[in-house]
């Protein structure tokens, strides 16, 4: 952290902040939900040329219906490893191909499974909310210290830290959008 002021302190929190909101949005994108998103698929690694290699790098992922994704491999002799590194991938999905594209259908969620994925959204937009108040206290942490070193003054650490605290609840408030929105589409049928 290279924090010298006041201006560089909400810069400094912004930044690291937003990189958070980032982390925590693309965190929910790999929750499944009931509707179709190429997203799920990112954790997915496939065995190809001898190395694992993220799914998206081997083939092209489109979604053609709302609850089917569709999978056209770069090259048609990886459409087994591909179909394998989905079902091995534990995502609860059963892909099938035709010899030329893997074709993932995304099964309706039980009322259940919505619970258990309404409870991973929370915790990950939690996990997010107290990294956002981890970057405050270490900006806030730099602030006294400046002011300790008389470096600045107490109506400029004063200020910065209101500033610092508004920049926080922006972010937690982009945070709680996230979760709200994840959760309505958990709750869609």
């Amino acid at each position: 952290m290279n924090i010298t002021d006041a201006k560089s302190a909400v810069t400094e929190a912004r930044t690291g902040m937003a990189g958070q909101v980032e982390h925590v949005r693309h965190e929910l994108s790999g929750v499944r939900t009931g509707r179709a998103t190429v997203g799920i698929l990112d954790s997915v690694r496939v065995e190809a040329y001898g190395t694992q290699i993220p799914l998206n790098q081997v083939a092209t992922l489109s979604v053609p219906e709302p609850t089917l994704i569709a999978a056209h491999p770069f090259d048609p002799t990886q459409i087994g490893a591909i179909e394998r590194a989905i079902q091995s991938a534990n995502l609860g999905l059963n892909p099938s191909n035709d010899g030329k594209v893997v074709r993932v259908p995304i099964p309706a969620l039980t009322d259940e499974r919505r619970k258990e994925m309404s409870r991973i959204v929370h915790t990950l937009s939690e996990e997010g909310r107290n990294s956002v108040r981890n970057t405050r206290r270490h900006v806030n942490d730099a602030l006294k210290k400046l002011l300790k070193t008389h470096e600045m003054s107490e109506d400029d650490e004063r200020r910065a830290l209101h500033d610092v605290q508004k920049v926080t609840d922006e972010h937690i408030q982009q945070i709680n959008a996230l979760q709200k929105l994840k959760d309505a589409e958990l709750l869609e049928r």
